[in-house]
């Protein structure tokens, strides 16, 4: 169904997960999302599609249980989502979102991120349209006929089903996010997922020429520093 997976793979791979800061934006995460929807993850889907992922990146139990207790606590500290977009080294398109109890505070840092590498931060909407907003799952298996066909008898709007390595993707539009993991989840005895997320993909790669290589190095280890910095998505093909 068009766009090869291995083409994107990279892309996919969210630059915090890289970061030794990991622990804490996962924190951070955990607590808005249970803050937000409940500590309960079966009641929170998100928080219980959260706590899986945080499991599967190794994030010790006692960091989870005290980001969900903090959330119930009296007062605390109030986050917003910030999201920031723009053009990077070697021109590549970013996405840089955020949660911030400063925002501010977070716009000057990440700012900074781009003047100091040459780099030009946009309007609001300046690259997103270039990137499908997908929920993303990659799990075992090589039959994409099969469970295409079964998303389908749910009603499930899949955009593209690719098969490689003994590896199914399915991606679908992020709105479609809870119920495509549910019917898989249904049609898939223990299904194991190796990603399941929702990102931003983009719809064409920018290719980095190695004269821009290094500064788009420093402008991804500047956005990884800060704290107030979640994920960052780009196009950039090295």
């Amino acid at each position: 169904m068009g766009r090869a997976y291995q083409n994107r793979k990279e892309s996919m791979a969210k630059t915090s997960d890289a970061n030794a800061k990991v622990y804490s934006k996962y924190s951070r995460e955990i607590y808005v999302t249970a803050k937000s929807g409940g500590p309960d993850p079966e009641a929170n889907l998100a928080l219980r599609s959260l706590l899986e992922r945080a499991k599967r990146d190794q994030v010790p139990s006692h960091v989870i249980e005290k980001a969900i207790d903090k959330s119930q606590g009296a007062g605390g500290e109030d986050f917003d989502t910030a999201r920031y977009e723009g053009f990077g080294p070697g021109n590549c398109m970013v996405i840089v979102d955020c949660l911030t109890d400063n925002p501010n505070r977070t716009f000057g840092d990440v700012r900074q991120c781009f003047t100091k590498t040459k780099s030009k931060i946009g309007a609001q909407g300046a690259v997103s349209h270039m990137f499908d907003h997908s929920a993303i799952f990659v799990f075992a298996g090589d039959d994409e006929e099969a469970v295409l066909e079964a998303l389908m008898e749910e009603d499930v709007d899949v955009t593209d089903i690719e098969s490689d390595d003994g590896k199914i993707t399915v991606f679908t539009p992020n709105t479609e996010y809870f119920k495509a993991k549910q019917t898989l989840i249904n049609i898939i005895e223990n299904i194991e997922f190796e990603i399941d997320e929702i990102q931003f993909i983009p719809q064409t790669m920018t290719a980095i020429g190695e004269e821009d290589q290094e500064m788009f190095e420093k402008f991804l280890d500047m956005l990884n520093d800060l704290d107030d910095v979640q994920n960052v998505y780009h196009n950039a093909e090295i």
